[in-house]
């Protein structure tokens, strides 16, 4: 693993040691963010199959219903007939906050009263298609809100992900590795300095035996 550049004296060595106690502590606290969001985001696929299972069910009987109308009253007069009536805002977005992840709040108003086309060009079908696409959409958006989430947490669980990995595999054994090459030669200058003060030792004493003789 390749060492950080930087100065090899003892200042750099204690900001070193610092930087490795801050990424250490922040290696944890990302850890347990991770480990908490799999959690969060194992939980909601496990609940969000189920209501998938449940509404892909009831859109099935809408459909059958809806095919057995066209069948009935052709393509033409039941596209005539989806297209009547007046357009209404069903939808209200909010957003609230999971693990520090905005997630998205649908909130669905108050669905149209089937009509607004002829009833005597249209097979009584068709009303009860509408009744169950309208029974089964609140689940719909219960759903799209439960799988955006899904997909919010995903990212924010692969982004935390990185940047443990960052930490764990490359900053953190960067830091080491400085520090350990720093020590290795804060320990040689000292051993040297401490060979050559004796050396200088050595041959002080003996310019004073030889000014004593």
């Amino acid at each position: 693993m390749p060492a950080l550049r930087v100065n090899p004296n003892r200042m750099e060595l204690l900001k070193l040691r610092r930087r490795g106690d801050v990424a250490r502590r922040g290696h944890k606290l990302l850890k347990d963010k991770l480990d908490e969001l799999m959690k969060e985001f194992l939980a909601r696929i496990s609940d969000n199959r189920r209501l998938r299972v449940d509404v892909e069910r009831e859109l099935a009987g809408a459909f059958g219903l809806f095919a057995l109308a066209r069948a009935e009253a052709g393509s033409g007069a039941l596209a005539s007939a989806l297209m009547a009536g007046t357009p209404l805002p069903l939808l209200d977005v909010a957003e609230k906050s999971v693990m520090s992840v905005r997630v998205p709040v649908f909130t669905l108003g108050g669905l149209p009263e089937p009509g607004g086309y002829s009833l005597a060009t249209t097979p009584a079908v068709l009303d009860k298609a509408l009744g169950s696409l309208a029974a089964v959409a609140p689940r719909m958006v219960e759903l799209a809100e439960r799988e955006k989430a899904i997909e919010l947490l995903a990212g924010e669980i692969e982004r935390t992900r990185r940047r443990v990995n960052a930490l764990e595999y490359v900053l953190i054994p960067n830091i080491d590795a400085t520090v350990r090459d720093i020590t290795m030669k804060l320990d040689e200058a000292e051993r040297s300095n401490l060979t050559r003060l004796m050396k200088v030792k050595e041959m002080i004493a003996k310019q004073e035996a030889g000014g004593e003789t």
